[in-house]
């Protein structure tokens, strides 16, 4: 396996005296140390400094506050009422039932609003006072789990989909994902400095591979094990797309440059499917993964931070030179892609077998929020639970590796606590993901987590209506247009613009191949029902057998793409 890392270009970026103001903050922060430790032990204020907040973004951690209360602060003359939320780095979302069973007690204690899986396949303890933090990272600590690199101008956490018709493969790929984890975590020690007090080394930190400087941007890489696409993996950075022969690992296809977040206000701003470009060994997934990531470190925009993710660099600098580039660094071609066929982006939920003869159950936890009752459930579920835990990117928990001999142990125990319906959760909630949005998120222009369970009642008396209630639809509602939910990959997707307002998107894929088309701007959400009614009535009566809503659109003409990037990834 190669082991080389790639040296660091800084002749290729801008001055840095010409780059945007993150950018000399990074340069200056002695490797994301700042002022962090002062600012922690600083009690005139539950907050930081803004340049702080900016470096603990590299440690996992936002600065935010209870947007709910502060204009009764501000009328009051008192500062916000600061809250941090904390993102867990849980490559491929694995956790043992001890990781959980902690991670449960501590969110009891440090945060206000339980547990929530998020749909990068980790977790976010939210409402965690400044004081609180430390404490609980050293706790994490404790249980093999930190944030590094959770959330910051680096390679975020990654995700793994799994398949349970190819357990093996699935275990390799997922190794794999760690691996590469592992090589692209960032190797300062602020991090360990400023959480665990550990003594600063003999030597001055520094970073081999990302610089003084990180990258432009975050970077999100994802693996996916065909058929499932229940990682949606046209909308990372970099995409490995596993291929299987006979039931044996060969390589994977590799993708790059998705990304969904936009902004509504820049006409250069648009959210982009991941492009296919060749096919590798599976053993050089993690060296090619740095390589692609150390060409978005040299040439990623660093003056206009909203052009700094990789699909503006791969569009600027175009595809042929980028793959130039990969051939030079990586030291060979890529070899042509080969078959793959996707064919949906939700997850199995219920009982599946896996081919080793063990079982996996999927619980379905609506918008990834685990609180009150369910958190309660959970807790006394676990306590008895002796397989493993594993998060998804569509917001649920899947039991895995249960032995065939724990089957009815199980299945009795989540029926007497009252769990066995969520392995079995209507169509449309299955399908339905949105982001946490207000009141903590500071980009947020709209509700979505919160509107959701009643927006969802409508929606689904809509569907009623239509005769459509068995039909599954993709729906995912977000804050803001930043796409945390992957809205643009969504049948139907609602885009917070101002309170109460939102943006409807129509026409993606329900295997997460094809971008949804804009098809109205600030509508409330009974203008949104309104909308999607004559689509239902037509939906209901002239679809094919088996078409999907999406699908439909796009063969009756009601969606016209209007970029490339918005065309259909064929199955291959």
């Amino acid at each position: 396996m190669t082991t080389l890392t790639i040296a660091r270009h800084s002749d290729i970026s801008q001055p840095l005296n010409e780059q945007h103001s993150n950018e000399q903050l990074k340069a200056k922060s002695h490797f994301l140390r700042g002022t962090i430790r002062e600012g922690l032990h600083d009690a005139n204020t539950g907050g930081i400094s803004h340049d702080d907040g900016l470096l603990t973004k590299f440690h996992g951690i936002y600065q935010q506050d209870d947007r709910d209360t502060r204009q009764h602060r501000l009328i009051r003359k008192l500062e916000p009422h600061y809250q941090f939320m904390v993102r867990l780095r849980i490559p491929g979302g694995r956790l043992t039932k001890q990781q959980w069973i902690e991670i449960d007690r501590l969110s009891r204690i440090y945060s206000s609003n339980g547990i929530r899986i998020t749909t990068r396949q980790t977790i976010q303890f939210h409402g965690v006072g400044k004081q609180c933090l430390q404490p609980l990272l050293i706790s994490l600590e404790k249980i093999g789990i930190d944030t590094l690199a959770a959330c910051g101008d680096d390679n975020r956490g990654i995700v793994c989909g799994v398949n349970p018709d190819a357990s093996r493969v699935a275990q390799q790929v997922y190794d794999l994902a760690r691996e590469t984890s592992s090589r692209l975590l960032p190797k300062t020690d602020a991090y360990r400095e400023t959480w665990y007090d550990t003594p600063p080394s003999a030597s001055q930190s520094e970073e081999p591979l990302y610089g003084e400087t990180y990258l432009p941007r975050k970077f999100k890489i994802g693996f996916v094990i065909p058929p499932d696409n229940d990682i949606d993996i046209f909308a990372q950075d970099v995409g490995f797309i596993a291929v299987i022969e006979k039931s044996r690992l060969v390589g994977f296809n590799v993708c790059v440059g998705g990304g969904m977040g936009q902004l509504d206000s820049r006409e250069d701003s648009y959210p982009r499917l991941s492009t296919p470009i060749g096919f590798i060994e599976a053993s050089d997934a993690p060296f090619i993964a740095e390589v692609i990531m150390t060409i978005q470190r040299d040439y990623g925009d660093r003056k206009d931070r909203h052009r700094a993710r990789f699909k503006y660099t791969l569009d600027r600098i175009g595809l042929d030179s980028f793959k130039n580039l990969l051939v030079n660094r990586f030291g060979k071609k890529l070899a042509p892609l080969k078959p793959y066929r996707l064919t949906n982006n939700g997850d199995k939920l219920g009982w599946h077998q896996t081919e080793d003869s063990q079982w996996l159950a999927t619980l379905h936890i609506q918008s990834g929020r685990i609180n009150h009752h369910l958190q309660d459930q959970l807790q006394a579920f676990f306590q008895q639970y002796s397989g493993e835990i594993r998060l998804t990117a569509n917001q649920n928990i899947q039991l895995i590796n249960i032995p065939p001999y724990d089957i009815y142990d199980v299945a009795r125990r989540l029926s007497d606590l009252g769990l066995y319906e969520r392995l079995i959760p209507s169509s449309q909630e299955a399908v339905t993901l949105s982001c946490v949005a207000l009141p903590t998120c500071g980009l947020a222009m709209a509700e979505a987590e919160r509107i959701t369970p009643d927006f969802l009642a409508l929606f689904n008396d809509l569907k009623r209506q239509y005769d459509l209630q068995t039909k599954p639809i993709t729906l995912r509602i977000t804050g803001c247009p930043n796409g945390c939910a992957r809205p643009y990959l969504a049948e139907i997707a609602l885009t917070g613009r101002a309170p109460g307002l939102y943006n409807l998107y129509l026409g993606g894929s329900h295997r997460g191949d094809r971008l949804a088309t804009l098809h109205e701007k600030n509508l409330s959400q009974t203008q949104v029902l309104d909308a999607l009614a004559p689509l239902f009535d037509l939906y209901s009566t002239d679809r094919l057998n088996n078409e999907y809503f999406g699908d439909f659109l796009h063969r009756c003409h009601f969606i016209k793409s209007s970029s490339i990037s918005n065309q259909s990834i064929q199955e291959r």
